[in-house]
């Protein structure tokens, strides 16, 4: 009785110490949110610019400027929707839970997933102006994936998994570019999911 006792205590030592340091109030739903706007926003963009050119190549490609908006528009309809809905299903498990949203762990989490995405939404800027669309795919799954990685040491651990999936993925994606959209469709979309989906079912 009293070891079964030493056991629980130790228990929940253990998570007070997992909260205090790690942001453990990501939703499940966020991640089919996310992953349901990616693939809604992959197959809008097909309509509108990749139908008509044949833009996943391993060269320059002249996509056009109105082209290049759309594709844009699109880009950045998808991640500020994606961003908006992964806030709000966060904040309300949060509320649900009783636990602060924006702590110091949530802030370091947030730093760590910047930088990575930063740098590769920056770097894919200059390659799509330059007119390389067909590494654009490929290579917003590798920082992606990277940037889950180097945000898993603040937030749940196998957050990583998810983006070691997404790194080789996006390997994939550029090993067999003319088919990179299918790819992107899959790791943004159908894995960010599943993912989603485990978490909800954890949770």
């Amino acid at each position: 009785m009293e070891k079964d006792k030493y056991l629980d205590d130790l228990s929940e030592i253990r998570r007070i110490m997992s909260r205090s340091s790690r942001f453990i109030s990501l939703s499940g739903l966020s991640g089919v949110s996310t992953g349901f706007i990616a693939l809604a926003g992959a197959l809008l963009a097909y309509q509108l610019i990749f139908r008509h050119h044949d833009l996943l190549v391993y060269e320059r490609v002249s996509i056009g400027s109105e082209g290049l908006r759309d594709l844009l528009l699109v880009a950045l309809g998808t991640l500020l929707l994606s961003v908006v809905s992964a806030i709000w299903f966060t904040g309300r498990k949060s509320r649900r839970e009783h636990q602060q949203v924006w702590d110091n762990q949530a802030k370091r989490l947030l730093i760590n997933l910047l930088i990575p995405l930063t740098t590769g939404g920056v770097l894919c800027l200059m390659l799509l102006f330059r007119g390389y669309v067909g590494f654009v795919p490929s290579l917003t799954l590798i920082f992606y994936g990277l940037a889950l990685v180097n945000g898993s040491h603040y937030t749940l651990s196998h957050i990583r998994y998810l983006g070691i999936t997404e790194i080789l993925l996006g390997l994939a994606a550029f090993f067999f570019i003319g088919q990179s959209m299918y790819i992107w469709m899959l790791g943004f979309g159908v894995v960010q999911m599943i993912y989603g989906l485990m978490i909800q079912r954890k949770g």
